[in-house]
């Protein structure tokens, strides 16, 4: 799993508070990193779409934040070397196995060779 798409997964266990259940921690057991292209115009687009909070934070759980800073940097459409390490951070490292968790409700989503298990029992919906 990304952290592309860790950035956009949010928990719908009942008991999670309106607006909660985001961001998902994460608790990774093998992560990897993997070259991908760097593509400067689909990092650039991807900056203001995602909550930059969380994917510092979980960059940062996962030992790979690569100088992230704390906030988008200004300009940062014409900033290589920020957008690089965006794209590292979005695109590069993945979280092989592992567990999301429920920051209301504790509840965990385990990660299975890359793919989150999203899925809720009847009695959780």
């Amino acid at each position: 799993m990304k952290l592309l798409t860790h950035n956009m997964l949010t928990s719908h266990v009942r008991g999670v508070r309106p607006g909660g259940g985001f961001p998902l921690r994460i608790q990774a057991t093998e992560v990897k990193v993997n070259k991908v292209d760097f593509n400067p115009e689909f990092t650039a687009r991807m900056v203001p779409k995602v909550e930059w909070g969380a994917l510092v934070e979980a960059a940062e759980s996962l030992g790979h934040r690569s100088d992230l800073p704390a906030e988008p940097l200004p300009g940062y459409e014409n900033n290589e070397d920020f957008l690089r390490k965006v794209h590292h951070v979005l695109m590069e490292v993945e979280v092989v196995e592992g567990v999301l968790k429920c920051p209301d409700t504790g509840r965990e989503f385990p990660i299975t060779k890359g793919i989150p298990n999203m899925l809720l029992s009847e009695e959780e919906t």
